[in-house]
């Protein structure tokens, strides 16, 4: 598949890049900073990033969630998506659903339990498996 690709990225997948500069969660933001990815994000979404990475007790680098976050803002696009009336287990999850959903992004999180199952929703490791390698 030829890049950029749309994605919007769950909380989890960037709270993993920020922990671990391994790994699959720390390629796809690799990817990201490249460009090669393109993180849509809304509000809420933008609003969730904020209030998880800077949580003391993950004790995340915070000059790097910075530079995350505005890696986020300039390469990104900040959407409004519609809202679906799909019923989720976590209400918090509806957002990222309805962005992926509405702007044809793929949807990358480590949760996939918690969405329905669709072509669009994947793992990190099933991204990584069919759009990387």
């Amino acid at each position: 598949m030829p890049y950029p690709i749309d994605v919007v990225l769950d909380t989890n997948i960037l709270v993993s890049a920020l922990m671990s500069d391994n790994g699959i969660s720390a390629t796809i933001y690799r990817m990201v900073h490249k460009g090669e990815l393109v993180p849509y994000f809304c509000d809420a979404i933008m609003d969730e990033y904020l209030d998880v990475l800077f949580r003391p007790e993950l004790k995340l680098d915070l000059p790097k969630v910075s530079t995350m976050l505005q890696i986020f803002a300039k390469q990104g696009k900040h959407v409004t998506p519609s809202k679906s009336d799909i019923c989720l287990p976590d209400e918090d999850d509806r957002t990222f659903y309805d962005v992926s959903n509405d702007f044809n992004a793929i949807l990358i999180t480590g949760n996939t339990r918690h969405f329905p199952d669709e072509s669009f929703i994947m793992t990190p490791r099933t991204f990584y498996d069919t759009y990387v390698v």
